[in-house]
């Protein structure tokens, strides 16, 4: 078992309940943030880990703060890691800047569009979200690999009469003339569909409730951000706010649980789900 310095007491208050715990060290900036459904154990499980040497050999303390639900603790965990910096942690960093793709109605034609220039909340027509052109140029590729679609019609190479790349290797249908520019580009649709980034579904901010016994939390949230976390079941929404910008993690951790119909939600008055 790794060495540390927590003492037992610490560990002894540890909660076997939802929230985020936070590993501290001697100097100011946290060591580690992470969130479980079961803090307790979640945090006796780090002290067991091996590979967490480095970090457990400067702990000398563990904090938490509960939530009612898991929801809750992932929006708290995505806020704490971007506000405080901790030294551990490899994710959930701020990004200034994503970019898309986006495929135009009229014609085959992808293009890369920024979030610095687009609101992507709400925009239907989105494929996929990266932190770099270099990275949404890499995944596209790595998609034409696998559905042998044409390198060059995606717009990843100049258009040569000899045809793309890839078609000297006869991984490129259309190049090859094994199909034809319709069929390729519905193939095309039907491979970018995973990659559908979906837009906010209501006209406003809205409140997730989650319960923990008598213990109720509504986290307020508008175009996949978190607004903030109210106690009781009320839709309160911070003085003077304005929509935020789109929040990639924010998006990851609300889109399944908005867009399913399990959550319980609480819509503002002029709100009204768009979908």
């Amino acid at each position: 078992m790794p060495a540390h310095r927590i003492p037992e007491a610490n560990l002894a208050e540890l909660p076997a309940a939802c929230g985020v715990y936070v590993f501290h060290g001697e100097g100011a900036l946290p060591l580690y943030i992470g969130k479980s459904v079961n803090i307790r154990s979640r945090v006796l499980a780090h002290l067991r880990e091996p590979a967490e040497a480095r970090m457990l050999a400067q702990a000398c303390r563990v904090s938490w703060q509960r939530t009612a639900g898991e929801v809750g603790a992932l929006l708290l965990e995505s806020r704490w890691v971007k506000e405080r910096q901790p030294l551990f942690n490899k994710r959930l960093r701020r990004s200034r800047s994503l970019c898309a793709w986006t495929l135009a109605s009229s014609a085959p034609v992808l293009r890369l569009v920024h979030s610095r220039d687009q609101e992507f909340a709400r925009r239907p027509d989105l494929f996929g979200l990266y932190t770099s052109t270099h990275a949404a140029q890499q995944a596209l590729r790595k998609l034409a690999e696998d559905e042998c679609l044409c390198l060059a019609r995606l717009g990843l190479e100049s258009a040569s009469p000899r045809g793309c790349f890839a078609r000297q290797l006869g991984r490129c249908a259309l190049c090859t003339g094994q199909e034809a520019a319709p069929q390729h580009d519905e193939r095309l649709q039907s491979a970018l569909h995973q990659w559908q980034v979906q837009a906010w579904p209501f006209e406003g901010p809205v409140g997730l409730v989650e319960r923990d016994g008598d213990w109720i939390q509504t986290h307020v949230l508008q175009h996949w951000a978190h607004l903030g976390t109210v106690e009781g079941c009320q839709l309160q929404l911070p003085p003077g706010h304005r929509p935020p910008p789109f929040d990639l993690d924010g998006y990851r951790i609300l889109v399944r649980p908005l867009l399913g119909d399990q959550a319980e939600l609480l819509l503002a008055a002029a709100s009204a789900s768009a979908s």
